[in-house]
Order: structure tokens, then C-alpha cells, then sequence
């Protein structure tokens, strides 16, 4: 799943397209690296997202194309 779609499924950021631009911005790191909207996600994968002077940092537990708003969070598990 690409990592824009991942972080819109999973609730992280809310429109597909923040998501891209978090990415082209570098606000969106994987595994301690700057990643691409394309970035193909997998289990185990270290999320870091910045908002601002916030961070956030998550590992991906689970991928799902569909997911309601119970299912979401479960997706993750915040660090």
C-alpha cells in the first residue's frame, strides 16, 4: 500500500493529498528516512510524522485498504 493512501486509511492526516504534500515536504519520514508518497508500506515500517514543532511516531501493525473509524487506530501503535 502506498504510504500517502496508508496514512489516510489509518486516520494519521485526513485528505490523501496533505498526505502527499507532507510527503513532498519531508515532514513524513520511514524508518529514519525522508519517504515518497509512493513508498510501498510494510508491517514493522517506523512512521514519523512532523505538525509543526510536533512529532508523531508510529509502527504499522496492520494494512488494510478499507478501514472505519474503529479499525484505524488498529492499524498503528503509537511509540
Amino acid at each position: 500500500m502506498r504510504l500517502d493512501k496508508f496514512l489516510k486509511v489509518s486516520r494519521l492526516i485526513k485528505r490523501r493529498t496533505v498526505a502527499n504534500e507532507a510527503c513532498d515536504n519531508e515532514r513524513v519520514t520511514v524508518n529514519g528516512r525522508p519517504a515518497r508518497a509512493s513508498y510501498a508500506v510494510k508491517e514493522g515500517d517506523r512512521i514519523s510524522i512532523r505538525y509543526g514543532d510536533k512529532s508523531l511516531e508510529v509502527e504499522v501493525v496492520s494494512l488494510q485498504e478499507h478501514a472505519g473509524k474503529a479499525e484505524a487506530s488498529a492499524m498503528y501503535r503509537e511509540i
